[in-house]
């Protein structure tokens, strides 16, 4: 089978990590194939912002669950107040990517590089999972100040983020059952 198309089918979100680093070599990598990713008149507005500080990644998830615990939802109230809560699973690395708003593409853009960074980390056997809680946030004033220290452009939002690491050996890989009746073709 085509490798490509094996990768995409191979390919499932992790929500549970080991200690080890993804490797410079690879970041870097998976970092160029993101910018390879389509974008909206080819105008390449987005930013990614990839983080492999220990340190850093519990200050985020901690102005991440500041700003859950704000909400008027009782869900995110939960999370914020939460010991335990990681918003990106103990991943290694994360990857913030980021787009100038006022491009009526640019979440489509993001889209598409993530599924990039995705599908090259799989290629390289290294797990991920898409992370939405930032893009939810990324407007809380203390989120922002901190995505601002980050290198996240100030005229930027964020739509989305990887989590980049691997699988404890154990884990289970769930099998992927696809719903009937998802596509048509007219010939």
């Amino acid at each position: 089978m085509n490798q490509v198309l094996e990768n995409i089918r191979a390919r499932r979100s992790v929500r549970a990590y080991t200690d080890r680093q993804v490797s410079a070599e690879d970041l870097n990598l998976i970092l160029e194939a993101a910018t390879y990713a389509p974008s909206g008149m080819n105008y390449q507005t987005w930013h990614f912002t990839a983080i492999q500080n220990p340190e850093v990644l519990i200050a985020l998830n901690e102005r991440i669950k500041g700003a859950f615990a704000k909400s008027d939802e009782p869900r995110l109230q939960e999370r914020g107040h939460s010991q335990t809560y990681c918003c990106y699973y103990h991943a290694p690395t994360l990857v913030i990517v980021s787009n100038e708003p006022t491009q009526w593409w640019a979440s489509m853009d993001c889209a598409c590089a993530l599924e990039n960074i995705f599908l090259a980390a799989k290629s390289l056997g290294i797990d991920s999972c898409w992370i939405n809680q930032l893009g939810q946030t990324c407007d809380d004033p203390e989120v922002r100040a901190f995505l601002t220290e980050l290198g996240v452009p100030e005229n930027h939002r964020v739509y989305g983020c990887a989590a980049l690491g691997y699988a404890p050996a154990d884990a289970p890989m769930k099998e992927k059952k696809l719903k009937e009746g998802m596509v048509t073709i007219l010939r």
